[in-house]
């Protein structure tokens, strides 16, 4: 397990922090330009819904950036919270070696 205690940032606070002041254009319009409804895009920023693969293809074309960015993003952050909600279970499991 990690031993980093800050967690790795949420994909849409990068999204809501960074991306969406830098493009200038209104939430609606990237809802509307990436596919998919308001709501979905509010959940993203809110930090509520996490980046799938199919919102990490759109995002990845938006940005210019790649879906793999969005993706790698949004599994550090999953990682970092499942190892800790697990910490006491996971102590529990032995580690076995082949051969």
């Amino acid at each position: 397990m990690s031993k980093t205690e800050r967690p790795p940032t949420h994909p849409g606070a990068v999204l809501r922090e960074d991306v969406l002041p830098a493009l200038n254009v209104p939430k609606a319009a990237i809802a509307r330009n990436l596919g998919i409804s308001r709501q979905q895009l509010y959940g993203l920023l809110d930090e509520s819904r996490p980046v799938s693969p199919q919102i990490a293809v759109r995002l990845g074309k938006l940005c210019g950036n790649g879906p793999g960015l969005w993706l790698r993003m949004q599994a550090a952050y999953d990682l970092w919270h499942a190892e800790r909600e697990l910490a006491d279970q996971i102590d529990d499991i032995p580690t076995l070696a082949a051969g």
